[in-house]
C-alpha cells in the first residue's frame, strides 16, 4: 500500500514538473530580471542622463521593461513587454514592431540589449551596453565596441550617458 501510495505520489509531482516552463526558458528570463544600467548607447540620441532600467522575468519566459525618461522637464515611465520567441535571446515588443536581441557578455552581470524595428514609417536600429550595477567596466564597453562593430555601427556614434538614480521632474 505504501509503495502504491508513494508511485501515486512521484506520477503527480512529475507531472507537475512537466507542466512547469523548461529550465532553460525561466533561467534566461530570470537571469535577465532586475535592475539594469545604460552603460552606453550606439546609434541612439541618448539624452544627457539616463535612468536605470527594471526588467521582470514573466510567465513562459516573456519579459516587461519599464524605464523612466525625462520628457520637456517631466518623469514618464514607459513599460515594454517583451515576448519571447523560438531563437534564444530574442523578444519581439507586444506591439510586433520592435525586435529585441539581448546578448550576454563574459562579463559577470553585463549584456548588449539590441533594438530593430520601425517608428513612423522608418526603420530604426540601436544597441545599448547594459549592467547591473552603476560602475564603468572597461573590459565591457571594449565588448561593445567589437559588437558594434560587428553589426554595422560607427564607433563614433557610441556614447556613454550620465547615470542619475532617480528622475525627477524639473515641474513640481
Amino acid at each position: 500500500m505504501k509503495t502504491l501510495l508513494l508511485t501515486a505520489m512521484l506520477f503527480g509531482l512529475v507531472a507537475a514538473l512537466q507542466a512547469q516552463e523548461p529550465p532553460s526558458v525561466l533561467s534566461e528570463a530570470q537571469s535577465l530580471a532586475g535592475t539594469w544600467y545604460i552603460k552606453a548607447v550606439v546609434n541612439y540620441k541618448a539624452p544627457a542622463q539616463v535612468f536605470p532600467v527594471t526588467v521582470t522575468a514573466l510567465e513562459g519566459g516573456n519579459l516587461e521593461g519599464r524605464v523612466t525618461i525625462m520628457h520637456e522637464g517631466r518623469c514618464h515611465e514607459i513599460k515594454v513587454r517583451m515576448l519571447k520567441t523560438d531563437e534564444p535571446g530574442k523578444y519581439i515588443e507586444l506591439g510586433g514592431k520592435k525586435v529585441v536581441y539581448i546578448e550576454s557578455l563574459p562579463m559577470k552581470d553585463h549584456a548588449i540589449f539590441l533594438c530593430e524595428g520601425q517608428h513612423e514609417g522608418k526603420p530604426f536600429r540601436f544597441a545599448k551596453l547594459m549592467g547591473k550595477n552603476p560602475e564603468e567596466n572597461p573590459e565591457a564597453l571594449e565588448e561593445f565596441k567589437k559588437f558594434t562593430q560587428r553589426k554595422g555601427f560607427q564607433l563614433e556614434s557610441i556614447y556613454v550617458p550620465k547615470q542619475k538614480d532617480a528622475c525627477i521632474s524639473e515641474n513640481n
